[in-house]
């Protein structure tokens, strides 16, 4: 199978794409592999939705996937998330997409310049029994990772997220776009409070995102 991997950054992903054998450069941002009889692009897209949008437009355009899955680490709004769970995005969507008027926030169909749901569904998911075990959630994605406790309760009390990420609803879009059945996986390093790194499992978040993608190519 023809596999696209997509990450923000290396460090998230480095102990996956070690178990694989490298093959060539793309560019700096895309590099192929191969594991067993797979074919597998890992695509280091940079933080944020701009480098990730443009990095899948980019990629998408010239190679075909039967399936990608974007792997990365996430902040639980969810106390019923524990730190190092691994847990899969079925929905997501651009928290700050909008307008404020006063203290109100205007969404896009607030403001009457769409009809559509901003609320981004995997309706394309990949059916993998790996995939299929793991907890589904929802996801906002944000340029700005909450870290206030006044902006933590304004974005939980009218979106009611379980998670964020600053990747997530970028890619899930992208793949949409394209019909390619996809996945976004994510693992629990932190929950969404006042900042205190303190607090933070980055390592234990990356060591059991990399066992759950290894599983999940395993069992294809």
């Amino acid at each position: 199978m023809k596999i696209l991997i997509v990450s923000a950054t290396q460090f998230e992903i480095e102990p996956l794409f070690l178990q694989f054998t490298f093959e060539k450069t793309t560019h700096p941002h895309l590099k192929s592999y191969t594991y067993k009889t797979h074919q597998i692009d890992v695509l280091i897209s940079g933080i944020g939705m701009t480098n990730t949008a443009f990095m899948l437009g980019k990629t998408f355009s010239s190679k075909p996937y039967g399936l990608a899955i974007n792997l990365g680490i996430a902040g639980s709004f969810d106390e019923n998330l524990t730190l190092g769970e691994t847990i899969h995005v079925t929905s997501d969507q651009i928290a700050e997409l909008g307008a404020e008027d006063e203290d109100n926030f205007l969404s896009l169909s607030d403001l009457g310049l769409t009809d559509v749901s901003q609320e981004i569904i995997n309706s394309n998911p990949f059916q993998n029994p790996i995939i299929s075990s793991l907890k589904k959630v929802n996801a906002i994605t944000v340029n700005t990772s909450h870290g206030n406790e006044f902006s933590i309760q304004k974005i939980k009390k009218r979106l009611n997220p379980q998670v964020e990420s600053m990747e997530g609803a970028a890619f899930l879009s992208a793949c949409l776009f394209e019909n390619i059945p996809c996945a976004q996986i994510r693992t629990i390093s932190n929950k969404v409070e006042k900042r205190n790194k303190d607090n933070w499992d980055i390592p234990i978040a990356i060591n059991n995102l990399c066992k759950t993608g290894l599983e999940i190519i395993n069992s294809l």
